[in-house]
């Protein structure tokens, strides 16, 4: 009878050691796609891996760009911040900073070794000898506009900027803006600004020294040109953020917009006729070559200290990248979200999405357009991590802004946004 009792006594004990053993690693996701039908597919896709992995629990927790940038800090220091935290290559310089960040060289050599990233989006995370983020996705600036508009108004695609210029002054009629582009003093307009910047030969905002070099013709230039195009937007333009700039399109309140993407709001409010939705590279100044933009290669940061934690974000992550998966997660906004694998371009799951189908000659010119991009601090092989506190306060956008709604000068406005830079570097 006593040994029968030691059995069981052992066997529970057993049991309870196990379930101990097994009691699932929860991980926290924080990310800044809040859009509802975002954070769906983002579930959907978490909910297809707790399933498949036991002992692994995800949670996320959707955030905005308008807060993170203090938020995520704050959070971090205080010991409660996430796990896993998705980035932009001018983001991840301020959590690196604080030491938040541990490199993630290894993990990212795996996954190369299976996936094959485009280098240029490893390269925006890569500096002071490691890697500081993942690389999940990638985004590109474009020219979108109406076929048939264009052909009622007797115009082509532009490709310089006195002919878009051109262009934008004579869609602007019976109430219709020729183009739509935003003056806030917010990240969006950093972007547009900037796309202009890299097809005004002021790509580089950085000297091989580590100064700037934001403050010359070329900048002066690029401000001059995109002032004239703001004249030709509607005057509700200074508040405006990525959603304002599409309703505006959608509606067909602007005859063009520079956007990440319209696909997802076109297609369900705005006509949805693929034929007619027309997407083009940005255009160049006069005596310019080439046709750039701004690009985005987005990525997921591990934040946390705990081993068990870390390596059940990886397998998320790694999962997350399976071309199976991975098209899945791209299409939670067809068009906008872009591939940062060679497998992945090539996933049966990215391109057999309905609304991939749908639009399938737009995603693959977007895609084409993004070869030749590039993004401000990022450019010359080197990575200045000063830049985060540039864009942080959205000191591009807010030399625009002097120009747009203080009525400065270019000239001045962009002397004054360099010694604003300066203070906010050092």
């Amino acid at each position: 009878m006593i040994r029968q009792t030691r059995m069981i006594l052992a066997f529970a004990a057993s049991l309870l050691s196990s379930a101990a053993y097994a009691a699932p690693v929860e991980v926290t996701l924080w990310h800044m796609e809040q859009p509802p039908h975002r954070v769906e597919r983002i579930q959907q896709l978490i909910d297809a891996f707790n399933a498949a992995h036991p002992d692994i629990i995800v949670k996320q927790e959707p955030q905005n760009w308008g807060e993170i940038y203090a938020k995520a800090p704050a959070a971090l220091s205080a010991g409660a911040g996430p796990d896993m935290l998705f980035a932009i290559p001018d983001f991840a310089p301020i959590l690196k900073n604080i030491g938040a960040l541990t490199s993630v060289a290894d993990f990212v050599s795996e996954l190369d070794a299976k996936h094959k990233f485009v280098p240029s989006t490893v390269q925006s995370y890569s500096y002071d000898g490691g890697v500081w983020a993942v690389p999940l996705y990638n985004m590109t600036m474009n020219l979108w506009y109406r076929k048939s508009d264009f052909a009622a108004a007797g115009v082509k695609v532009p490709t310089t900027w006195a002919e878009w210029e051109d262009v934008a002054t004579k869609l602007s009629k019976d109430g219709v803006f020729g183009i739509g582009v935003p003056a806030n003093k917010q990240l969006y307009t950093d972007q547009t600004v900037y796309s202009l910047m890299v097809n005004g030969g002021a790509t580089e905002l950085y000297n091989e020294d580590g100064s700037l070099r934001f403050d010359n013709p070329q900048t002066v230039a690029s401000y001059e040109f995109y002032t004239k195009l703001n004249k030709l937007s509607p005057p509700d333009s200074t508040s405006w953020t990525w959603g304002e700039a599409e309703a505006c399109f959608v509606s067909k309140s602007c005859g063009m917009i520079m956007q990440f993407s319209v696909i997802s709001t076109y297609d369900t409010q705005g006509g949805g006729d693929p034929a007619d939705l027309g997407v083009a590279a940005i255009p160049h100044a006069e005596g310019q070559e080439g046709n750039n933009t701004i690009a985005y290669a987005n990525a997921v940061m591990l934040l946390s200290k705990d081993e068990a934690k870390r390596k059940a974000s990886e397998q998320f992550i790694s999962w997350l990248l399976e071309p199976e998966n991975y098209g899945k997660f791209l299409n939670m906004e067809p068009g906008l979200f872009m591939p940062v694998t060679e497998d992945g371009a090539k996933a049966e799951s990215f391109w057999s999405d309905p609304m991939v189908v749908k639009y399938k000659s737009q995603i693959e010119t977007a895609i084409a357009n993004g070869k030749n991009g590039k993004l401000f601090g990022f450019t010359s092989g080197r990575t200045f991590p000063s830049i985060a506190a540039i864009s942080a306060q959205n000191l591009i956008a807010a030399t625009l802004q002097d120009i747009v709604v203080n009525g400065k000068d270019a000239a001045t406005a962009v002397t004054e946004g360099q010694a604003a830079m300066v203070k906010a570097s050092n």
